[in-house]
């Protein structure tokens, strides 16, 4: 069986953001202020490679489309619909989070960033659930580069 590294590496990068989260969130629960810090910030760091990785796939590869049976195919984009939602809003709560962290509102980010924590611990597998669907289980066709579409080529 042929793996598709891309999408082996950026689903790891979600993985290890997501400890890195869990960690970060005992260490808050714990008092390590600094150790919570620096955990959180590789946490960011490894979901932004994520970012990188996938957004660029998807521009100049191409994403996978579903290649399991047909029966499978709506249950399959329901949630991968649900994935994609709560992984944008965990992004965007994300940066919402980091921004009051630095510019020390550090009781809006309390506030938020539990829920952050709990959308990204959430993201982390069902972005896996999804890898495993879409490459292992069921792999699929390789779709048009969003580049070219985007240029009629």
């Amino acid at each position: 069986m042929k793996i598709a590294i891309l999408p082996t590496i950026s689903t790891s990068f979600i993985v290890i953001s997501a400890v890195f989260v869990a960690f970060g969130w005992y260490h808050i629960v714990k008092g390590n202020r600094e150790t919570h810090q620096k955990l959180m910030l590789w946490g960011s760091g490894f979901a932004l490679a994520f970012f990188l990785i996938y957004a660029s796939r998807t521009i100049f590869i191409g994403n996978t489309s579903f290649g399991g049976p047909e029966n499978l195919k709506l249950a399959y984009h329901l949630f991968l619909f649900f994935h994609i939602t709560l992984a944008t809003l965990a992004g965007v709560f994300g940066i919402v989070t980091l921004l009051h962290a630095f510019n020390k509102r550090f009781a809006k980010h309390r506030k938020i960033g539990r829920w952050t924590a709990v959308m990204w611990l959430l993201t982390a597998p069902t972005g896996v659930a999804v890898y495993i669907l879409l490459y292992l289980m069921y792999p699929g066709g390789e779709t048009k580069p969003m580049i070219d579409a985007i240029l009629g080529l």
